[in-house]
């Protein structure tokens, strides 16, 4: 049961580009700023810090939509919903330490934390009257596009690499919208969205280049803050790809800080990326502001296998703001963290979970996080979507049975 049956006002007042800070409209489509980067969405916090109490917010039912007033849609009769829940934060002792929990977002709607973003970008492409949208994926994304544009009527065309998880290709297909492998990566996608855009064939919902998936993303950093009793935890570990959900939870950060229901007090944040696709990692070890194009990219987590981001320096501005660091692990580290969590503490996580896993077991080897601090990590989606390891064993019933060896 969702928060939305009746009406409460929300608080936006402008979008402004996230490089000049030029003022745009609100109520009006748009993609990317005149300077070609992402537009953030601004609120008058403190006419909504008067509308609404922090007490009051805690008492509300824990999903996605209680946050109403710090999200950009308008009129309850816009809203989507399939079930955002709050996420639950899952211990994982045995794998990752007495500290650490995992915030398993594989848990909502499509399995995965996709559907934050989608769902807030699709009703508000629903309010501003969008009627076709088409998008690159390396997999999740597209699927909760597909359902969440199926659900309130909007065209949809998805572009993935060829070589995308079947499983993703195929719930994007069953979910209605129409899918097309690309022999490329997910930036080549992209540049086929773009073009189709420019001819007006479609409205470009690739990450950051329309405003509003980062304002479903925040909800992870919302959430965070009021699990924890309103203190936020020292170190937060982010599976780094187009980085929309680590720049929207920086941004919640602040946006909670200003209504004063938080401290000035912030996680460091570690952006996880692929040894094999690591273009945020390389630009914050040179000390660039923009990250260069990854060539030749490959990585066994295809979520982030993202050889450029266009929102690469509010990533690196977040991480370098926080004290935090960009950290690069290799494929049999991601895999074996899977193993490990799944066999010692039970949570089966996705591939770029289990980067986050990784991660952080190399960030304690090296000292830069201690096993004392409270630690998130983020599992942006269930396992089940990826490949298994083989199960061999068979058993005949009708043959003597070696009940020592079972």
């Amino acid at each position: 049961m969702t928060n939305i049956t009746t009406d409460r006002p929300t608080f936006v007042t402008h979008l402004e580009c996230s490089l000049t800070g030029e003022r745009y409209e609100a109520d009006q489509l748009h993609g990317l700023s005149r300077a070609g980067r992402p537009l953030l969405v601004r609120y008058d916090l403190d006419a909504m810090g008067a509308s609404l109490s922090r007490d009051a917010l805690a008492a509300r039912e824990t999903d996605l939509w209680r946050w109403r007033e710090l999200l950009p849609v308008r009129h309850t009769a816009n809203i989507v919903s399939l079930g955002e829940i709050e996420t639950p934060l899952i211990p994982i002792p045995r794998s990752g330490g007495a500290n650490v929990v995992v915030k398993d977002e594989g848990r909502l709607p499509t399995g995965s934390f996709k559907a934050r973003g989608l769902v807030m970008a699709v009703a508000t492409a629903k309010e501003l009257g969008v009627t076709k949208i088409a998008m690159p994926t390396n997999g999740n994304a597209g699927a909760a596009l597909a359902a969440y544009a199926t659900r309130v009527g909007i065209e949809t065309i998805v572009f993935c690499p060829d070589d995308t998880p079947e499983v993703n290709v195929r719930e994007i297909a069953a979910q209605g919208a129409r899918v097309w492998r690309v022999n490329g990566l997910i930036d080549d996608c992209g540049a086929i969205v773009g073009k189709g855009a420019a001819e007006g064939r479609w409205f470009d919902f690739s990450t950051l280049k329309e405003p509003y998936r980062i304002e479903g993303k925040k909800t992870m950093g919302l959430e965070l803050a009021a699990q924890g009793g309103w203190t936020l935890p020292d170190a937060i570990f982010y599976p780094t790809g187009g980085g929309t959900g680590l720049i929207g939870m920086w941004k919640a950060f602040d946006e909670l800080e200003r209504l004063g229901w938080i401290g000035s007090a912030r996680p460091r944040m570690y952006a996880v990326q692929a040894s094999g696709c690591a273009p945020i990692v390389r630009a914050f070890e040179a000390g660039e502001e923009h990250a260069e194009r990854w060539e030749d990219a490959s990585t066994v987590a295809a979520g982030i296998r993202v050889p450029r981001a266009v929102g690469d320096f509010l990533i690196l501005r977040a991480v370098r703001e926080s004290g935090g660091q960009a950290l690069a692990v290799g494929d049999p580290a991601i895999l074996q963290a899977v193993d490990d969590c799944a066999r010692k503490d039970g949570l089966l996580m996705c591939p770029e979970g289990g980067a986050t896993l990784a991660a952080y077991k190399q960030a304690v080897k090296t000292g830069l996080v201690d096993e004392d601090e409270r630690v998130v990590l983020f599992n942006c989606a269930t396992g089940l979507k990826y490949p298994l390891p083989p199960a061999p064993w068979t058993l005949d019933r009708h043959a003597p049975i070696d009940f020592d060896a079972l």
